[in-house]
């Protein structure tokens, strides 16, 4: 069966990949300032967001016993005290507001987010990536689920769009273990140290949440350069007619 050459051009986007963990907050205030940028675009239906799993600290243990705050987390890592660690976090919580983000910090639970990561997987084949992080996001910072927990995973596995069947699929079959760790391959492969981590195009990167006017001129030259790469993709089925053009040609 031959593909109809519009329909064809019309499938064809520029990928945005994003490179993020549930647990970064700067990964949730980023996503914001894109989500800004985005709005000022006018090609939208012309970009395709793939979310691309990473974990900040594989190392926490999957099954933790005793729940553990984030102050206390970052104290410990940091080789920091308490007071320390709370105070450094008073800057995220306030970049969070300029983003219309309250975060509850003071309630967060650490967990390992592989799990979590497992069920972006599945959710990204149902085209469900976005709303799997936005839920796994607030689920984090402003309402402080534990994602550590089986149950909480599958509540908001729910929330999500997903089945409880599916749910258990993305937890148990090794298939989306696998592409969480393709992702966390790629971006060790590709240089990318911390996130969050956005590539336009495959060519432009943005690391960090930078501020909103990076990311729309960072979009717009990459769709441009894109568009260049793909001029009959700026146009979706176009009608050929006599036409006339600038160097006098007329036919």
């Amino acid at each position: 069966m031959r593909t109809n050459q519009n329909e064809v051009q019309e499938t064809q986007k520029m990928k945005v990949e994003i490179w993020s963990d549930i647990m970064c907050p700067f990964c949730y205030i980023g996503k914001r300032h894109y989500e800004a940028a985005i709005a000022q675009f006018d090609n939208n239906d012309k970009l395709e967001v793939v979310w691309k799993s990473f974990q900040l600290d594989p190392s926490i243990p999957i099954q933790m016993d005793t729940p553990l705050g984030v102050y206390q987390y970052l104290a410990e890592r940091k080789g920091i005290s308490y007071a320390e660690s709370e105070a450094m976090h008073l800057r995220v919580n306030s970049m969070a507001k300029e983003v219309g983000l309250a975060y509850n910090l003071d309630i967060a639970v650490v967990a390992n987010s592989f799990k979590a990561h497992r069920i972006i997987q599945f959710a990204k084949k149902k085209a469900l990536g976005e709303i799997a992080e936005e839920h796994f996001f607030r689920a984090y910072f402003i309402l402080g689920r534990n994602l550590g927990n089986t149950e909480t995973l599958v509540e908001i596995g729910k929330e999500i769009g997903l089945t409880d069947e599916e749910i258990q699929e993305a937890l148990t079959n090794e298939d989306y273990a696998r592409l969480v760790n393709q992702d966390i391959a790629e971006a060790r492969n590709l240089g990318i140290r911390g996130v969050p981590f956005f590539l336009f195009n495959q060519k432009q990167g943005i690391s960090g949440a930078q501020p909103i006017e990076i990311f729309r001129q960072t979009l717009q030259n990459s769709f441009s350069e894109w568009l260049e790469a793909n001029p009959s993709l700026g146009i979706n089925n176009r009608i050929h007619g006599d036409v006339c053009t600038p160097d006098g040609d007329c036919d």
